[in-house]
């Protein structure tokens, strides 16, 4: 892990979507004074439009996420607007694949117990009644912007390994699956009706590829990997 990633991630962007102008711009403020950068959006419908631009309509699959968001970022999200709600927007986070990587902190003066224990259990970072203290609120907003730093490398890492993983040769990655399943050299040679001393070379190269010393190691490496390819 980077001593400081934030350097190669860029500055961290706090999203404010709330359809009353006052609350966005007090939010705005008080995270200035926090040095924190913020950009408002007056409606769930243009926070997506702004999600479209960058990383391709809903349903286009876990491409645009791979590369975007680049800095760490999290959302202040107002439960109840006209049109889109932010329940709704929330659930279409999900959808995308960006909760992790864009923690969401609901803000509610309409809050009640059952919202809020169902949508922390949908993934919110936290859910948060008007009004607020606002030491707490920036408090919970830098810990969610932690949160999408550490998402943020761990799909970084994932990305590494899937590119290693990419470089293998077919017979390179026939070998490798028969060492994770722990059979000696012998047996992969039998298996796969080649020599010994071939299983050898493969080996030697798919643990040189994909940077690890051992089986156990190549192992635990994969297990890095989400199913989903790493949305």
């Amino acid at each position: 892990m980077d001593a400081n990633p934030n350097l190669q991630m860029g500055l961290p962007m706090v999203y404010l979507v709330d359809d009353e102008d006052v609350v966005r711009d007090a939010l705005a403020w008080l995270l200035r004074t926090r040095r924190l950068l913020s950009e408002g959006f007056a409606s769930a419908e243009a926070f997506e439009v702004m999600l479209t631009s960058r990383i391709g309509p809903p349903g286009a699959g876990a491409g645009g996420t791979a590369h975007w968001p680049v800095a760490p970022s999290c959302v202040l999200l107002d439960v109840r607007m006209p049109g889109t709600s932010g329940l709704v927007l929330f659930e279409r986070l999900i959808e995308r694949g960006l909760l992790s990587l864009m923690p969401v902190i609901f803000l509610t003066g309409h809050g009640d117990v059952p919202t809020a224990v169902a949508a922390v259990k949908r993934g919110a970072f936290d859910f948060v009644e008007k009004p607020f203290s606002d030491n707490a609120l920036v408090d919970r907003v830098e810990q969610a912007l932690q949160a999408s730093t550490e998402a943020l490398l761990k799909r970084r890492d994932e990305t590494s390994v899937r590119r290693r993983l990419a470089d293998l040769t077919e017979r390179e990655r026939d070998v490798m699956q028969l060492v994770i399943d722990g059979l000696a050299n012998k047996l992969i040679a039998d298996q796969l009706n080649i020599s010994v001393r071939t299983v050898e070379v493969h080996r030697a190269r798919v643990f040189e590829k994909m940077d690890v010393k051992s089986a156990v190691e190549l192992t635990n490496l994969l297990r890095t990997l989400r199913p989903d390819g790493g949305r």
